[in-house]
């Protein structure tokens, strides 16, 4: 589902399993025995070298070709977060922006994208990070999240941590 160095999708971060053990207090199911984590995981292609050399990247377009797989996907997310009190869904440009508004709506929660400079009119609130390669930021809308409000952050994963912490950042 993006770049990544040597880790398949869920490297086991502390923030998931913080949420993991959260849902399985709630009664929720999350373990691997769910039969749909094989159709998601069979949709994800990993293409090695790309966009340079070294990173596996894990394209989604096949998953998002098949409806049910995606789905699927989407389905686990509310799943695990309904009921829960999430006010807000922040997707992280550019696939957030594919999983989040479908998982923000079917849990009842307003949609926040956290967006390259520049691509949001207004005023803004904006969080630089590094990356492996380079340096990035993230805005936000100001306005957009209340004191005290619970959010689910959505990427394609977590590679060095850098995007999670600078949305982390933005939002708190």
């Amino acid at each position: 589902m993006g770049e990544q160095e040597n880790n398949k999708i869920g490297g086991g971060n502390n923030a998931s399993m913080a949420v993991d053990e959260a849902a399985s207090a709630k009664g929720k199911s999350l373990g691997a025995a769910d039969p749909r984590l094989q159709g998601i995981s069979d949709a994800i292609r990993v293409v090695p070298h790309f966009p340079k050399p070294g990173i596996m990247f894990n394209d989604i377009t096949e998953l998002l070709l098949r409806p049910g797989v995606f789905k699927d996907a989407v389905d686990m997310f509310v799943e695990r977060y309904r009921g829960m009190g999430i006010a807000a869904v922040a997707g992280i440009e550019a696939r957030g922006f594919i999983f989040g508004p479908a998982i923000a709506l079917a849990i009842g929660a307003k949609f926040i994208p956290l967006r390259k400079p520049k691509k949001l009119p207004g005023e803004v609130f904006s969080e630089s990070y590094v990356l492996e390669y380079g340096m990035d930021c993230l805005e936000m809308h100001v306005g957009a999240i209340e004191p005290g409000e619970h959010v689910v952050v959505v990427d394609d994963l977590v590679a060095t941590g850098g995007t999670l912490s600078a949305a982390i950042r933005l939002l708190g």
